[in-house]
């Protein structure tokens, strides 16, 4: 049997293709991993600013994000790996992925947690095939050193993120988008 180089390279693109789909995680130290840091980051966060425990302790669940890479030059992106907190407990991980456009340059890393605030908001982040940060949010930036405005601990909106902890310089206006999706770590 003579082997064609078509045969050949069909036959490896099809292997290559099987190897791919069994990369999918299961079994790594992935989730240990991202756990570890999310629970660094809380304390963190309890530390530096205590009212975000009243806040933890109405919400229904919180995403944490303990590390966030943004990076632009004109064009920009963001990446990072977290999980979905409900009573305490991990119960999914997610990514979030973030593209912009427009005057930037420069690139910084954070860390954010988004607190879900209602049953419905949690709810439809779960269902959701990848959530889009929207305008149904509420941002908190505190400062070092600050505590929460009253107005956010208090708000009506089904999500908070509270963003800290940056580093890095990046400068401009833009637009942009995010997207957080479930991942297998």
């Amino acid at each position: 049997m003579t082997l064609s180089r078509r045969t050949f390279t069909t036959g490896l693109a099809a292997g290559t293709l099987l190897l791919a789909g069994c990369a999918n995680g299961v079994g790594s130290r992935g989730p240990e991993l991202i756990d570890a840091r999310v629970d660094a980051t809380l304390n963190q966060l309890y530390a530096d600013y205590p009212a975000t425990r009243d806040l933890a302790a109405k919400s229904t669940g919180m995403l944490v994000m303990p590390l966030v890479t943004e990076a632009g030059l004109g064009l920009g992106g963001a990446y990072g790996r977290g999980a979905l907190r409900v009573g305490g407990a991990t119960v999914d991980y997610y990514s979030l992925a973030k593209a912009s456009g427009g005057l930037q340059i420069g690139a910084q890393q954070y860390a954010h947690v988004l607190f879900f605030m209602t049953d419905e908001a949690l709810r439809t982040f779960r269902r959701s095939p990848g959530f889009a940060a929207g305008a149904k949010m509420v941002y908190a930036t505190p400062e070092r050193g600050e505590t929460l405005a009253a107005e956010t601990t208090t708000s009506l909106a089904p999500v908070i993120a509270v963003i800290f902890a940056q580093s890095g310089l990046r400068l401009g206006a833009t637009l942009e988008g995010a997207k957080y999706s479930r991942i297998i770590p």
